[in-house]
């Protein structure tokens, strides 16, 4: 027979939240510093989340907006799920992300300054949820871009060179 603290800590693996990635943007994490990360809800439809839940997502060129009041997500393509039917939903139309009115405030009053944007991350399920993570970020400069590529080579030829050496 089982303890009570093995019986508890069985449950609470249980309970522990697995998150299974989805899209991610690696394009934005190339053209931005990410200086804050938020998670956000998103509104889907019920098709939209199968398609989801197929990896029919792209982040690549989307990116998030003020509008009413609200923080809007643009250029998601979410791939019509094949067996919806005649009714399915415009695959980039503009769907809400949903925050706490306080963190909405405050990524307003911080895309309002000068150099910073908005860019959704990575898409993800947690538990039975669609999450998506944005990011607060300053836009990088070419030579900034061009460095990182130079240094991202280097690294590349010197794991080549010393793979090739211990595999003498």
């Amino acid at each position: 027979m089982k303890s009570k603290t093995e019986r508890k800590t069985k449950k609470a693996a249980e309970k522990a939240v697995k998150e299974k990635v989805v899209a991610v943007n690696k394009k934005a994490a190339f053209d931005y510093f990410f200086v804050e990360s938020f998670e956000a809800g998103i509104t889907l439809e019920g098709s939209e989340v199968k398609s989801v839940k197929n990896g029919d997502v792209s982040l690549r060129d989307s990116f998030c907006f003020f509008e009413h009041g609200n923080l809007v997500l643009k250029n998601c393509r979410i791939t019509p799920y094949k067996n919806v039917g005649a009714f399915a939903p415009d695959p980039a139309r503009t769907r809400q992300l949903l925050l706490h009115k306080a963190q909405i405030k405050r990524l307003a009053s911080k895309a309002a300054e000068k150099g910073f944007t908005i860019v959704p991350v990575k898409m993800y399920f947690k538990g039975r949820f669609v999450k998506i993570e944005i990011a607060l970020a300053k836009g990088k400069k070419n030579f900034e871009k061009k460095q990182v590529i130079k240094d991202r080579d280097i690294n590349r030829t010197a794991e080549r060179e010393i793979s090739y050496i211990r595999g003498r």
